[in-house]
C-alpha cells in the first residue's frame, strides 16, 4: 500500500478511536434543570449585580467578535497568499535559507504577526476588566504577564516547529506517521508538565496552612477516593478579583488549588462545594479523557494535513510545492485556525456536559444543594458573569452550564433527594 492509503486508513482509525472515547467517557445527557427553576433562580439574584454582569459582557462582546474575525482574516491572508511563504523565506535568509532556520524563525515570525495584530484588542479587553473592577493588575504587571505568555508559547512553539520539520526533512515519505506519533506524545507530556513547569510562571502557589479548611478539603478528597498530594493557595488576587478553584495534574502531580480570592469571599461550605465539583473531574478522569481526545485529535490532524497536501489549488494559493516544507507554515496555521473555529461549538458542547456531570458529583458528595446553589450565584456575581446569557452565544462559546441552569439543577437534585 502507498503512504497515502496508509495515512487514510490511519486517519479513519484515529477518528473512530476518538469517537469511541467520546461515546464511552463523555456524558451525553445532563441533569434536569427546569426552565421555571432557572427563572426563579434568576429572580433571587440582585438585579443591579445581574445588570452589571450583562453590561460587562456587552462591553467585552465587540472585542471578542472582532478578535475572532481579525484572527481568521490574518491567518487566511498569510496562509492563502504568497505573503506567508515570503515571510518564512525572509526569516531564514540571514542563515542561508537553511530549512531549520526557516522552520523555527519563520514560524515564530508568522505567529508573532498574529499576536501583534491582536495586541490592541487584548489591551482593550484589559481596560474593560479594569473599568469594571475585575482586574487588579496595573498595566506594568499586565505587560509582564503578556510577555510571559509569549515566552511560554514561543518555547512550546519552537519544540513543535523543530520536531515537525525535522521529521518532514529526514523522513519525506512517512513524515506524517512520525509526526502524528510525536503530536500525540507531546499532548500527553504537556498534561503532566504543565502544572509543574508552566502554572508557576504565572502564579505563586503556597501550601494551605494546617487548619479546619485544609483538613476539610483533604477529608473531602479522601471520602471521594481521589488521592491528592496537597492543597495549594494561588495568589490570584494579584491579577483578578474573580474566584475559582481547580484540581490540577495527574497521579503524583495532582493537587487541589484554591484561589486566595475564593477563601476571602466565600464561606467554608461554599469553598468545599467548588472543590467537590473539581474533584468530580478527577473522579471521572476528565483530564485523562481530555488528554486522550487531544492526543488522538492531534495525530488525526497531522494525517489530515498530509492528505490535504495533495490539494494543488491550495498549494498554488500559498505558492508552495509541498505542505511539508517550512514555506507552507502560514498555510498550516490558516488550516488550523479554520478547523479550530469549526470545531469550537462541538468542543463547547462536550465541555458543558462534562461540567454538568461534575456539578452532579459535587451535589452527591456534599449532599448540600443549598450551599451549592449559593456558590453558583456567588461565582456568577463576583466573576461578573451573565447568569442567563443569549442562547446562541451559549451554544457557540459556553464551556459551562449557565449559572441559572446550575442553580436549577441543584433545586431539582434537592427535590429528588429529600
Amino acid at each position: 500500500m502507498t503512504p497515502r492509503l496508509w495515512a487514510t486508513i490511519t486517519l479513519i482509525v484515529l477518528i473512530v478511536a476518538a469517537a469511541a472515547v467520546a461515546l464511552l467517557r463523555v456524558p451525553w445527557s445532563a441533569a434536569p434543570a427546569p426552565r421555571a427553576d432557572q427563572l426563579a433562580a434568576l429572580d433571587t439574584l440582585p438585579r443591579d449585580a445581574v445588570a452589571q454582569g450583562r453590561a460587562f459582557h456587552g462591553a467585552l462582546r465587540p472585542g471578542m467578535y472582532i478578535s475572532i474575525v481579525l484572527g481568521l482574516v490574518v491567518a487566511l491572508l498569510l496562509g492563502l497568499t504568497p505573503a506567508g511563504s515570503w515571510l518564512v523565506e525572509q526569516a531564514g535568509r540571514p542563515f542561508g535559507g537553511h530549512w531549520l532556520a526557516r522552520a523555527l524563525l519563520g514560524g515564530l515570525l508568522v505567529t508573532l504577526i498574529g499576536e501583534v495584530v491582536a495586541l490592541p484588542l487584548s489591551a482593550w479587553r484589559q481596560s474593560i476588566l479594569r473599568e469594571y473592577g475585575l482586574s487588579t493588575q496595573g498595566w506594568g504587571a499586565w505587560t509582564v504577564d503578556l510577555l510571559k505568555g509569549y515566552a511560554v508559547g514561543a518555547v512550546i512553539g519552537a519544540v513543535v516547529l523543530v520536531g515537525f520539520y525535522t521529521v518532514t526533512h529526514f523522513a519525506p515519505t512517512w513524515w506524517w506517521a512520525w509526526a502524528a506519533a510525536g503530536a500525540a506524545a507531546l499532548t500527553v507530556l504537556l498534561t503532566f508538565v504543565f502544572p509543574v513547569l508552566v502554572e508557576p510562571v504565572f502564579n505563586k502557589f503556597t501550601p494551605m496552612p494546617e487548619g479546619e479548611q485544609r483538613t476539610a478539603l483533604m477529608a473531602l478528597a479522601a471520602r471521594d477516593g481521589v488521592p491528592v498530594r496537597d492543597v495549594l493557595i494561588a495568589d490570584a488576587s494579584r491579577r483578578t478579583r474573580a474566584v475559582n478553584a481547580y484540581v490540577s495534574g495527574l497521579g503524583p502531580t495532582r493537587r487541589i488549588v484554591v484561589y486566595d480570592t475564593l477563601l476571602e469571599k466565600a464561606p467554608p461550605p461554599e469553598v468545599e462545594s467548588v472543590v467537590a465539583h473539581e474533584l468530580g473531574h478527577a473522579k471521572a478522569g476528565d483530564v485523562l479523557t481530555g488528554t486522550l481526545l487531544g492526543a488522538l485529535g492531534a495525530a488525526a490532524a497531522v494525517c489530515a494535513l498530509y492528505l490535504l497536501g495533495s490539494w494543488t489549488a491550495l498549494l498554488r494559493l500559498a505558492r508552495v510545492d509541498s505542505i511539508a516544507e517550512p514555506r507552507a507554515l502560514a498555510l498550516l496555521l490558516a488550516v488550523a485556525t479554520v478547523a479550530s473555529l469549526v470545531a469550537g461549538p462541538a468542543q463547547a458542547f462536550i465541555s458543558r456536559r462534562v461540567e454538568a456531570r461534575a456539578d452532579t458529583h459535587a451535589l452527591t458528595l456534599t449532599a448540600d444543594p443549598t450551599d451549592f446553589e449559593a456558590m453558583q450565584g456567588r461565582l456568577a456575581l463576583v466573576n461578573l458573569g451573565d447568569p442567563d446569557p443569549n442562547p446562541l452565544e451559549q451554544f457557540l462559546f459556553g464551556t459551562h452550564p449557565t449559572a441559572v441552569e446550575r442553580m436549577a439543577a441543584a433545586k431539582a437534585w434537592s427535590r429528588a433527594h429529600p
